[in-house]
């Protein structure tokens, strides 16, 4: 799974999705002619550092966001948190301000006030991420960020096969979002699409269980229309692939600001789960991800 091992490795925390943005294009064009359909790559100052790949004529989108969990330098050796990493003493931090490349330690006073541990102060602005040590054997892939670079692992791996559809690779979903919104307009205002899949990782939890299947997430936070929901679940039955079915009080992700736009959306968010959420040892189990890319191969063919 070298691909995904490569996106891991980026530094793209919110606000600098632009690192994410440059690898994909070059990904695409580097590996698109051995896909069934190549797409038309749209990127420019309207979509700022988002990409959205159209592939013939689109009912669907995917959506998967771009950016992680990081911190921001402050003043003297204080952090700011970037979305909601997990935090604990001890935990490496890499980063490049305009002295040079760093790596430091995450420190958590007694009243959860987040420093670092560094030999100098670091510029401030500069933004600092977990230290990736990725890690895979048989049954299970470890490190951080496979929120959401595994999202973008999945729309790549269903792209090789993609006749009709849209990619949107979108960001700021970790802190707040933002994105979303003109990316909607855009894929409803030039090809009518109005269906979305949101690429995304969920939790394992007492009804989530690791090596069981792809969830799909019947709501968190936000209630899609059942309808569409209904449409999924029949697709995927029929489909034969392992999936599992949460339900969530709390949490959201790019099909909240799809549903709150102006446009008519329809969305299921669709992912494989993981443990130690936000932390530098994230962790999903492989026969989550197989059944991640091989239902939404089924759901781009027939939704």
């Amino acid at each position: 799974m070298q691909l995904l091992h490569d996106l891991c490795q980026i530094h793209a925390p919110s606000g600098e999705e632009v690192h994410v943005k440059n690898f994909l294009i070059d990904y695409v064009k580097s590996n698109q002619e051995s896909w069934v359909r190549q797409p038309e790559i749209i990127e420019g100052d309207e979509l700022q550092d988002c990409l959205i790949l159209k592939f013939g004529n689109p009912k669907t989108a995917i959506f998967a966001h771009m950016d992680s969990v990081g911190f921001t330098v402050r003043y003297q050796n204080q952090l700011v948190p970037i979305g909601g990493p997990d935090v604990q003493t001890g935990y490496k931090l890499v980063g490049e301000d305009s002295l040079s490349l760093i790596e430091c330690e995450l420190e958590v006073s007694k009243d959860n006030q987040l420093f670092y541990k560094f030999g100098r102060a670091i510029d401030t602005g500069t933004s600092l991420t977990f230290k990736c040590d990725y890690q895979e054997d048989e049954e299970y892939v470890t490190s951080c960020y496979l929120d959401n670079r595994l999202g973008i692992y999945n729309a790549l791996k269903v792209a090789e096969t993609l006749e009709n559809g849209v990619i949107v690779f979108s960001a700021w979903e970790e802190h707040g979002g933002g994105s979303v919104p003109y990316l909607g307009k855009y894929v409803f205002e030039k090809w009518g699409v109005k269906q979305a899949l949101i690429s995304d990782i969920t939790w394992v939890t007492d009804g989530v269980h690791p090596g069981e299947g792809v969830v799909i997430s019947l709501r968190d936070h936000s209630i899609p229309r059942k309808s569409f929901i209904d449409k999924v679940r029949t697709i995927a039955q029929e489909s034969g692939v392992d999936f599992q079915l949460e339900v969530e009080s709390s949490g959201s992700s790019d099909g909240r600001e799809l549903q709150h736009s102006p446009y008519p959306f329809d969305w299921c968010f669709i992912g494989a789960p993981e443990q130690n959420v936000h932390s530098p040892e994230e962790t999903v189990h492989k026969k989550d991800i197989l059944s991640m890319v091989d239902l939404y191969k089924e759901l781009m063919a027939h939704l």
